[in-house]
């Protein structure tokens, strides 16, 4: 068991209106006219709901008109979230937030209707965060929660959490079809149709993608479908939905700089032609809620493989250093909680309580060498259970027609149970030591005091603790799988503990703005190592950090928002010479513009992330990198829409991600440090038209 910090020298502020805390059958509640509002949009706001100043809902409509060259692109809305990618458009995408490079995941927690998106223990990275099962079409909205002040998010909610949720009802079934250059050409279908009592949604996309690279076919082929059946049941909705996934590609991943320099291979060219992978993502899920209760349970099928190479002839100059990473599982789980309304003295009160549980079973998760991807030996299979179960509690008070206070804490137990498929490794590393159980516990506490200053300005103090698990294996391991040395098994649970100071303000329904002044402390950073290929447990860390966003409508027509995020983070136990976090950005910025018309709308788009240590004493540094994507979209008909996308509208040249580490090219007799690069993809125009029915 870990214990808490003494929490919360909270200062200052917090609340709103009473209705907020309402039970809503209550007779206040029913002799009051309510004011219905539907979001069009953004909602950043969200007086009287919202717990800190670092959330905020987003809806369909506001993601329709946004350009994305991939799907995982849909968590850019998260002001400050930067979304990348270093390989193959089939693999996750890379993602940088408050000062994490985040890698696939790690420490950003992500819900698709309550089901977990990251995977623990997975064969690629810890808290592997893959967004290509999802139709961008179907996501009725996106809510996101950044830091760990949320009783209801437990593993990888140190930099915070987003949640989808998909749509049970569509006001038109409809068809598209999207071409565009290097390849591209995507079909979609929806159908919205009723059937007895219920509703049911229906959909299924298929991609096509070669990509921009000389040396190398993306040969993109995949695949989504999506059902969804609603109905009312017992007083509550029940939604039964099935998402299934499946994909292959060829990757073109990150290459050396001097490779480029010494004419090698173009920006856009690759050092091993071979890689890629393949992936399917299969899930079932089952929600039932009411005003009051809400049930869940899920079931998801997963199988990875990926096959890649960082270093080249590095470690093996004969065969080369290509490797793949095997994952495949089933992933169970599900949720109950209970919203209880009433008084505590003369205070309108809320408890919320909920239990949570998720199995991860995993038939295999493995490392393999590879060449041209043929296996020539294991560096590491193993079968993996791992568990945890959870119960929160959490109560929000108005102690004042202003003043509002929200305290709540949860407890995760982990179990872990490691078992190796293989007794010894290629160099007779005897890794069946590698097994066993563990198992840990943490107890998190966090609360809010919200006070509402006036009708167009409320401000927030919160405070909590979270926490991201570690891979299992790594939990139990006492030897390296590669050299046999003895390692020290590392922490099942790392701890994180942030608060920050915010104030929103909505003005005449012109000004939606936002202002958080942050802090985050880690006990242990996952950083990735390039010559690994993966991540690994390093020190603890320090971040803090401020954020500004502002959505302003000067008129109906025309929509401006502006995101500026700020962080400095530095590893705590280092000297100041070789502190910095390898891939931590410092400064993010976008900016966007969208003008609206009955029959039209156009849409520009702009991203900077600036420079950012590549390794601790700052001696390797990226470049900034900037990126503008505009979307036209025109009705032709009541029926027929055409959407018009330029991604990369002034062919910026710039990196979507870089690494600094050792590699090894053919000819080259010793390992050369260099920076390791992943080009943005060059302009590229893509149309669409859309049928409604």
């Amino acid at each position: 068991m870990k214990h808490p910090h003494l929490l919360f020298t909270l200062f200052v502020l917090a609340g709103h209106s009473s209705s907020t805390l309402a039970h809503p059958d209550s007779e206040e509640n029913t002799s009051e006219e309510l004011e219905i509002l539907t979001v069009k949009g953004r909602d950043d706001s969200l007086f009287g709901e919202a717990i800190s100043a670092s959330e905020g809902y987003i809806s369909q409509e506001e993601i329709a008109k946004r350009p994305l060259l991939r799907t995982g692109e849909v968590l850019e809305l998260v002001p400050g979230m930067v979304v990348t990618q270093h390989s193959g458009s089939g693999k996750a995408n890379q993602y940088f937030l408050r000062g994490f490079n985040l890698d696939h995941g790690t420490d950003f927690a992500t819900f698709v209707d309550g089901m977990p998106v990251n995977f623990r223990t997975h064969g690629h990275g810890q808290g592997y965060t893959d967004l290509n099962f999802i139709i961008p079409e179907l996501v009725g909205s996106l809510q996101y929660k950044k830091g760990a002040y949320y009783t209801e998010v437990g593993d990888f909610s140190g930099a915070g959490s987003a949640h989808l949720s998909t749509v049970s009802k569509s006001p038109n079934s409809k068809v598209s079809v999207t071409a565009g250059e290097f390849g591209y050409l995507r079909g979609f279908f929806m159908q919205d149709t009723q059937i007895g009592e219920g509703n049911l949604v229906y959909a299924i996309e298929h991609q096509k993608y070669d990509g921009p690279w000389t040396d190398i076919e993306e040969d993109v082929n995949k695949t989504n479908v999506f059902v969804k059946y609603s109905q009312a049941v017992l007083g509550g909705n029940l939604s039964v939905s099935f998402m299934g996934y499946d994909n292959e590609w060829n990757s073109a991943d990150q290459i050396p700089l001097r490779a480029v320099e010494q004419g090698l291979i173009s920006r856009f060219g690759s050092i091993d032609t071979t890689l890629g992978g393949e992936s399917s993502r299969y899930s079932l899920n089952a929600i039932w809620e009411s005003d009051t209760l809400r049930i869940s349970a899920y079931a998801i099928d997963y199988d990875f493989t990926l096959y890649s190479n960082f270093t080249f002839f590095l470690e093996n100059p004969e065969f080369g250093d290509q490797f793949e990473q095997v994952d495949s599982r089933r992933v169970y789980g599900g949720e109950i909680n209970k919203t209880l309304y009433g008084t505590l003295g003369q205070y309108n009160t809320v408890n919320t309580f909920g239990l949570q549980f998720r199995t991860d079973d995993i038939d295999e998760v493995g490392l393999f060498e590879t060449t041209e991807r043929v296996r020539r030996g294991a560096v590491r299979l193993d079968t993996v259970n791992e568990s945890s179960y959870s119960a929160f509690w959490d109560n929000q008070t108005l102690l004042s027609d202003k003043l509002r206070v929200k305290i709540g804490a949860r407890y995760d137990f982990f179990t872990f149970d490691v078992d190796s498929l293989i007794e010894t490794n290629i160099n007779n590393v005897n890794v069946g030591q590698n097994n066993g159980t563990e198992n840990d516990g943490l107890l998190s506490v966090k609360g809010s005091i919200i006070y509402s200053i006036n009708d167009h300005f409320e401000a927030y103090a919160s405070a909590g603790q979270g926490f991201h698990s570690n891979d299992a294996r790594g939990t139990i391991s006492s030897l390296d799988p590669v050299s046999g040395d003895t390692i020290t098994p590392v922490d099942p649970l790392v701890s994180s503990f942030g608060y920050e100071l915010g104030l929103k303000a909505n003005i005449n329904h012109k000004i939606n703005a936002s202002l958080a002044l942050w802090t985050l402390d880690l006990d242990s950073e996952l950083v990735f190592v390039g010559d690994a290929g993966n991540t690994e447990a390093s020190g603890a860390s320090s971040r803090y950090g401020v954020e500004a966003t502002v959505y302003y409508h000067p008129t109906e027509d025309w929509t401006v928002n502006l995101e500026y995020a700020y962080t400095d983070s530095e590893f705590s136990d280092e000297p100041s010479s070789a502190n910095a976090i390898p891939g931590s950005i410092n400064e993010v910025f976008q900016a966007g513009v969208t003008y609206e018309q009955p029959t039209w709308f156009a849409s520009a788009q702009y991203r900077y992330f600036g420079d950012r240590p590549l390794i601790e004493d700052e001696s390797a540094v990226s470049d900034p990198s900037r990126l503008t994507n505009l979307r036209l979209g025109i009705t032709l008909s009541p029926q027929t829409n055409l959407t018009f996308d330029i991604l990369n509208v002034f062919n910026s040249n710039d990196s979507d991600i870089d690494y600094f580490y050792e590699s090894q090219l053919p000819g080259e007799t010793e390992p050369v440090e260099d920076i390791h690069l992943h080009v943005l993809q060059p302009r590229s125009i893509r149309v669409g038209i859309e049928y409604q029915f």
